[in-house]
């Protein structure tokens, strides 16, 4: 690893740079012959450099190995890698966002590891969530036909980048994995960590983009606003 690497606190959610002195290697092969080959894990410790947070983070990822002719071990494929503390990625959002969106978000995140399909479709809860609170998306009152999640993503098409709306289309047919099962049973696909770990990012980025930034710009305004008012009194002479 090198000395000194980017990243971002789950804690406080700040960009850092992380130094030797904020972060302790650690590392174990297992040599004992097993039904599943040779392992080798290798985990960090890293104290957040944020003196206001200095919260710990644990990590671990687990390696096949493998012998070469001269009997060292060679690590070669990574198979996993756990959150040990905190116990999922899900990063922490301002108590002003909506509390079920932060719910589906955090379960996403909690079962990531446990069941791809299953975060995928909490993913695409949490995206409707958004969308129905955020857009204020309703079913028209002269609606005939069925209102799902892709006529709700339809009506903003025109409203978001060409680029985001074809992302968020994206979690909306991963998402059906489980959503909507129960038209044929015998379809299955396949749907990996690495799949729902995007769908989680885009969340991420949403959540952001309509959410934080716009209560940061009206924060800002109103900022603006009370300083022209209160230039704008006239001040007491003596």
């Amino acid at each position: 690893m090198a000395d000194t690497f980017s990243w971002t606190c789950p804690y406080c959610n700040r960009p850092t740079t992380v130094t030797g002195s904020d972060c302790q290697e650690f590392d174990s092969t297992l040599y004992i012959d097993s039904a599943d080959g040779k392992r080798h894990l290798a985990g960090i410790f890293i104290v957040c450099p944020n003196k206001e947070c200095k919260h710990l983070t644990i990590s671990l990822s687990m390696y096949k190995t493998e012998l070469n002719a001269g009997n060292r071990r060679i690590i070669t494929d990574k198979l996993k890698t756990w959150s040990l503390m905190p116990s999922s990625k899900a990063k922490a959002f301002p108590s002003y966002i909506p509390k079920p969106i932060i719910q589906d978000y955090e379960e996403a995140c909690a079962i990531l590891d446990g069941s791809a399909k299953a975060s995928a479709t909490l993913s695409r809860r949490c995206l409707q969530g958004m969308i129905r609170d955020y857009w204020n998306v309703k079913r028209p009152e002269n609606y005939k036909g069925l209102w799902r999640l892709k006529e709700e993503i339809e009506t903003i098409e025109e409203k978001v980048e060409p680029e985001t709306w074809a992302a968020i289309d994206g979690v909306r047919k991963i998402g059906n994995i489980g959503a909507h099962m129960e038209e044929d049973i015998n379809v299955i696909v396949e749907v990996d960590p690495d799949e729902a770990d995007k769908l989680i990012w885009l969340i991420e980025v949403l959540i952001k983009d309509w959410y934080i930034n716009r209560y940061e710009r009206q924060a800002k305004l109103a900022e603006i606003k009370a300083l022209a008012d209160a230039k704008s009194k006239p001040t007491a002479k003596n």
